[in-house]
């Protein structure tokens, strides 16, 4: 009798395998990280070393004397980022219940396409409308009348005061808004999806209006999803480079109101390192960068720290 061939088993082989590969892909992940951050911290150190702590809080940056202080991007860079997200939001919220409650079928399919496909405008193009057809649009309609009906002195001067061409932290953040909301706009769409029709059904059934079917049913149950979209948009604007370059001023001066010229982080480095001649100018542009990768990751990390609290 002859014994029969034994099977061979080549999950565990397969299975140690691909437990291999994917620890490699998380590791070479983190060396790339981990690179990108010795690199940025090694080449900022100069400039580091040698303003310290004021380069953080000093607004001078004067390349002809070697005097460079991030305070001016670092309040640019927060201001313009935030007031995006304060325009942005309640319009992708507002987008995201009108396709999913209101819209017609035949309708929303195609708008919802529309509001993804905004999502791949390059940023350079935003940039260009808005410093050709927002900026003059915005000072002549919105900035010239209120900086003409302020009366000397008062706290409407001092929210109007800056020059009159449209290029200011506004403008900035409108083109901004404008550029995060496809993001949030379909992310808040896909969240609402998720949401089990019964539970919408329900709500109806126990006499809710839509309004109080979104905002105690629809919008608590993806509550911590919302948190991260949140985040995601504010990182994006963080970021962002070319359109904010084009239209915000590029002045390091602290900006003393909304319609006041000036700089964000990454603006500052793609007008200045090309023409960065001096190794201290170079290490400063550098050290801006590791600012905004610390802003960055502390945007994700508070991303990460309030989805855990609303999971529990």
């Amino acid at each position: 009798m002859i014994a029969a061939a034994p099977l061979r088993h080549d999950g565990a082989t397969g299975e140690a395998v691909f437990r291999t590969l994917c620890a490699g892909a998380a590791t070479l992940l983190l060396a790339i990280l981990g690179g990108v951050v010795v690199s940025l911290a090694v080449g900022g150190w100069p400039a580091l070393h040698a303003f310290g702590f004021r380069f953080l809080t000093s607004t001078a940056w004067d390349p002809v004397a070697d005097a460079y202080g991030a305070g001016g991007a670092i309040v640019g860079t927060l201001a313009t980022s935030l007031l995006a997200l304060a325009l942005a939001l309640p319009l992708a919220i507002g987008i995201a219940v009108f396709l999913t409650e209101f819209c017609p079928t035949r309708l929303a399919r195609p708008v919802g396409l529309a509001v993804e496909l905004l999502a791949g405008i390059p940023s350079i193009v935003y940039g260009m409308w808005g410093l050709f057809v927002l900026a003059p649009w915005f000072a002549r309609h919105v900035q010239l009348p209120l900086m003409m009906s302020a009366a000397p002195g008062s706290w409407q001067e001092m929210l109007t005061r800056g020059a009159p061409n449209g290029a200011n932290l506004s403008t900035a953040s409108m083109v901004l808004a404008i550029m995060i909301l496809p993001y949030m706009a379909a992310v808040f769409r896909e969240l609402l999806l998720t949401v089990p029709p019964e539970v919408r059904e329900a709500g109806y059934g126990l006499g809710c209006t839509s309004f109080e079917v979104m905002r105690r049913i629809a919008i608590p149950s993806v509550g911590s999803g919302m948190v991260g979209v949140v985040m995601l948009g504010l990182g994006r604007a963080l970021g962002e480079t070319m359109a904010v370059t084009f239209i915000i001023g590029n002045s390091h001066s602290l900006p003393r109101s909304p319609f006041d010229s000036g700089s964000t982080i990454a603006s500052t480095i793609a007008n200045e390192f090309a023409e960065a001649t001096s190794d201290l100018h170079a290490s400063a542009l550098i050290a801006l960068g590791l600012v905004l990768f610390l802003l960055s990751f502390a945007v994700l990390a508070t991303a990460r720290v309030l989805l855990a609290r609303g999971r529990r």
